[in-house]
């Protein structure tokens, strides 16, 4: 028999949806196949944790299960248990029986048709949830895109990557999982997403931040500058004097939201010198009097 699915996960019963995903969270992280490869214990629990996840995070069959209506598994539970309670029981514990032997209601439709229908769910179970796991490239989870996971046997399932997916997100795929027996549903693919790092964004909630290096000459002077942003790059204006570690905000170049809209991205200003230092950028700041005299750290000084 399958275990309570709230003692799997270590909840209680009163406990929120948000406490339940927390709790499967913690548990997948200590037991996910790829984190234990080799370990069949880890591999067996984790199966039960992810079961007992995809039951409770489902309103409805959480609220079914509690009712009693179904079991841990999510079969179905017979809702007359008559068969199986009385039959060989004696008058005294017969609820339809008297001494003479059976009453009239036992053959009564409505009992025959309890037993039944209990006959043929106890035939029908779902099939269960299966794990994946499927690494995308930065810009694809942020602009969306269709990747392939090849599956145990060879065959090969397409997801569907919406754009704004975020690293750790699972993507439920209704009716890719193992099939179920009988009248059961197919159980559904969990495809959990891991974002590949990107060599010069980041990504900070909806938003995107970039740092740009500038020359000296286009820190001082101004100038315009393409800027490289998610969906293709873009002329941005720097202001005459500006220093590293000025943010210029590109509105709506950040990562798009489940309502259309999108965030933004920051562009952080480095003024980077060359590597090879100018003789006559050298002379200039030998001979400039205010340079000199100019301190940027006197605020750090006691």
């Amino acid at each position: 028999m399958d275990k309570n699915p709230y003692e799997t996960l270590g909840v209680q019963r009163s406990d929120s949806a948000e406490d339940i995903q927390k709790a499967y969270r913690r548990l997948a992280k200590k037991l996910h196949p790829d984190l234990n490869p080799g370990n069949r214990e880890s591999e067996e629990q984790f199966k039960k944790v992810a079961s007992a996840y995809d039951l409770l995070s489902d309103p409805e069959k959480r609220a079914r299960f509690d009712r009693g209506e179904i079991d841990a598994s999510g079969a179905e539970r017979p809702q007359h248990e008559f068969y199986r309670d009385y039959a060989g029981a004696g008058p005294e514990h017969h609820p339809y029986a008297t001494d003479s032997g059976y009453a009239d209601i036992m053959d009564s439709d409505e009992i025959l048709s309890n037993l039944f229908r209990g006959a043929r769910t106890r035939g029908r179970v779902d099939g269960r949830n299966v794990q994946y796991k499927l690494t995308v490239e930065f810009l694809s989870a942020v602009n969306g895109a269709t990747s392939r996971v090849i599956l145990p046997d060879g065959s090969t399932l397409d997801v569907v990557v919406p754009a704004g997916t975020r690293d750790g997100q699972i993507l439920r795929l209704r009716g890719k999982g193992e099939p179920g027996i009988g009248a059961g549903e197919p159980g559904d693919a969990l495809v959990e997403i891991e974002v590949k790092p990107h060599r010069f964004f980041v990504r900070d909630g909806d938003d995107i931040d970039l740092d740009l290096p500038i020359s000296l000459t286009e820190a001082v002077l101004g100038a315009e500058v393409r800027v490289p942003t998610t969906t293709g790059a873009v002329i941005v204006k720097v202001p005459k004097g500006v220093n590293t570690g000025r943010v210029l905000r590109l509105k709506g170049k950040g990562v798009v939201r489940p309502d259309g809209s999108r965030g933004d991205q920051n562009v952080s200003l480095k003024v980077v010198l060359p590597e090879k230092i100018d003789p006559d950028l050298e002379a200039f700041a030998m001979n400039w009097t205010a340079g000199k005299a100019e301190n940027p750290r006197s605020g750090m000084e006691g």
